[in-house]
C-alpha cells in the first residue's frame, strides 16, 4: 500500500451526520475507508467515460421458453466472444434463466454490447454493472 496521506476536509454537520449513518449501515470501519471508496468509484466512473480498457458484468434474466430468444442472446454473445472471459447461466426455476457475463474491453464496446443484450425482446431484467481492471486504483 502506498504512503497514507491525511487531509482535512469541510463539511456540514447535517451532511456529516448522514454520512455517518451510512457508513454503520454499511458496516463500514471508519469514514476513512468510506471515503478511500467513494474515490474509487468516482475514478471507475472517469475511466468508463474515457473509453479506456475497463472490466464489467452484463446480468439478464429471461424466460427460456420464448421462442427464438436463447438464440439471439448466444447470437450476441457469439459476436462479442472477444471481450467475454466468462459466462455463468443459472436456472432459477422451471421457467427463467440467469445469466451473467464478465466482460473485459473498450467501455463503450461493452455498453454497446450489455444494451444489445438488455434489449431484446424477452429479456425481463438486464444491468451493466461497471467496474475496472484495478490497475489504475
Amino acid at each position: 500500500m502506498a504512503d497514507l496521506v491525511r487531509f482535512a476536509v469541510s463539511i456540514s454537520s447535517d451532511l456529516l451526520a448522514k454520512f455517518d449513518k451510512l457508513i454503520e449501515e454499511k458496516s463500514y470501519v471508519n469514514r476513512s475507508e468510506a471515503i478511500r471508496d467513494l474515490i474509487r468509484n468516482y475514478i471507475v466512473e472517469s475511466e468508463w467515460e474515457s473509453d479506456e480498457e475497463t472490466v464489467g458484468v452484463v446480468t439478464i434474466v429471461y424466460n427460456h421458453h420464448i421462442r427464438e430468444l436463447t438464440d439471439k442472446l448466444a447470437d450476441i454473445q457469439h459476436a462479442y466472444n472477444t471481450m467475454i472471459n466468462s459466462a455463468l447461466h443459472v436456472h432459477l426455476d422451471s421457467d427463467n434463466c440467469l445469466e451473467a457475463i464478465v466482460v473485459k474491453g473498450k467501455s463503450s464496446e461493452i455498453e454497446k454490447f450489455a444494451y444489445k443484450l438488455i434489449g431484446i425482446k424477452g429479456v425481463k431484467h438486464g444491468q451493466l454493472t461497471k467496474t475496472t481492471s484495478g490497475k489504475d486504483i
